[in-house]
């Protein structure tokens, strides 16, 4: 296949990129493609997502509805929309669509699946589909190609080209963005290689091709399972430094001022966002099939996934101190984010403290600025449409006790700690004090 025509359109930026999943990684992406001049489309199953663009309103808290005015909005080069059979219409697709777990831990490529069916009988000989998801190595030529090639009478590498690029987002870093953190890309030939190359150097700080999109898709589980895991150390030695009466934080600090051969992590009550807490099942669930036993992973998810449980045992022993049982108690969780300074919600261990919390028969409520009603989701829905209660109200006469589970820099900590008889503090945000316990 020449590839010639499509290397050249992108030279010359006359080719027109579509982004196949516009949340927190495709519209970031979206956004870095109408800056460096491209014509541009956006896919979305989620008309709501579709509307907020063509009123030029954002989405994401981090990304300002002034970015969507200036580069998308009345923009002549873009459209967004549901129809998929638009992306004839391109000459790259990039898929950025979620890949979650099952119920039983194990992939859920549904996402992927169902949009290559969604685009393949509108495949055009000579475009470029790149997947950007998170998955186990093999997805791509194994599960999407036998897809795209199915629904469309063609074949990759012969008739349209495909690549592997990870995506690399950490929503509101303030010093790492979309297009300066470093993007690693493998083609299932060399000529997918160079034309996915040649696209993404257009909009990328510097680009790190590997041999093939195995290899690519591997990078991507390391990096986040080295996250899982370390993580996962931390928060076992938490468990055990509690158990001693020594502050984990101080702890930490004291380590980190080691010039070498230490890297901080922190503790927290479990692990959230799309990737950590998923990551890595996706490696152990694929290592079965090479009857390989990948024990350190899992049991790095088993500690993980035991933290809340762990914060409803501190916030049980801090109530019993106060003569209090946790049936029948007020709960407020301080924050519902799963890290600090995001909208992100997605997998945060907030969710699993609160269902807990419930099934032990105590009153829940929650405050988080970023997150000012809780939005409707596959894993939580029973929660969707509850408020954010007002920081006024926070107070010993609302609530027995509170569990910090954000530390979101707008919040005064240490000021709502004032305020209430018992804080559980997950995220060593608070000064220490005879009422605030560690979680």
């Amino acid at each position: 296949m020449n590839s010639q025509t499509i290397l050249q359109r992108i030279q010359t930026k006359e080719a027109r990129v579509g982004i196949i999943g516009l949340g927190y990684v495709g519209l970031p992406l979206l956004l870095e493609f109408a800056k460096a001049g491209f014509p541009i489309a956006g896919f979305d199953v989620d008309q709501v997502k579709v509307d907020q663009l063509a009123l030029g309103k954002s989405y994401i808290r981090h990304i300002s509805s002034k970015e969507i005015q200036e580069h998308l909005q009345d923009n002549p080069a873009f459209f967004a929309t549901t129809d998929f059979s638009r992306a004839k219409e391109c000459d790259a697709l990039l898929i950025c669509v979620p890949t979650p777990l099952t119920a039983h831990r194990d992939p859920d490529l549904s996402y992927v699946l169902k949009t290559g069916s969604q685009i393949a009988p509108y495949i055009q000989k000579g475009q470029l589909i790149t997947l950007e998801s998170t998955t186990y190595p093999g997805t791509t030529e194994e599960e999407l190609i036998p897809v795209l090639e199915a629904g469309s009478n063609l074949k990759a590498g012969n008739d349209f080209f495909v690549a592997y690029s990870p995506e690399r987002e950490d929503p509101n870093n303030k010093d790492f963005s979309t297009a300066t953190i470093p993007k690693v890309i493998g083609g299932v030939d060399e000529a997918s290689l160079r034309v996915a190359t040649e696209l993404y150097q257009a909009v990328i700080c510097k680009l790190v091709p590997v041999s093939n999109c195995r290899t690519a898709e591997a990078a991507k589980l390391m990096e986040n399972i080295f996250r899982c895991v370390n993580i996962a150390l931390v928060n076992e030695l938490k468990i055990v430094f509690s158990a001693m009466d020594i502050d984990v934080w101080e702890v930490i600090r004291a380590a980190s001022t080691k010039p070498f051969g230490f890297m901080p992590f922190f503790p927290g009550p479990g692990l959230g966002g799309h990737c950590i807490p998923i990551d890595p099942f996706y490696l152990t669930w694929k290592a079965r099939e090479y009857d390989i036993a990948s024990r350190f992973i899992e049991l790095a998810g088993e500690i993980n996934t035991s933290m809340p449980s762990y914060v409803i045992q501190r916030t049980m022993i801090a109530l019993n101190s106060h003569g209090k049982p946790l049936q029948g108690s007020r709960i407020l969780l301080l924050g519902l984010a799963y890290k600090k300074n995001v909208d992100d919600d997605r997998e945060s261990p907030t969710y699993v403290i609160w269902k807990n919390l419930l099934s032990y028969g105590a009153t829940v409520s929650y405050h988080d600025p970023y997150c000012p009603v809780v939005r409707p989701s596959r894993e939580h829905n029973q929660f969707a449409g509850i408020a954010s209660v007002p920081a006024e109200s926070i107070n010993a006469e609302h609530f027995d006790a509170a569990i910090i589970t954000t530390g979101h820099d707008c919040v005064d900590h240490d000021a709502i700690a004032r305020k209430l008889p018992i804080v559980i503090d997950t995220r060593g945000v608070c000064a220490p004090a005879d009422h605030i316990f560690q979680a």
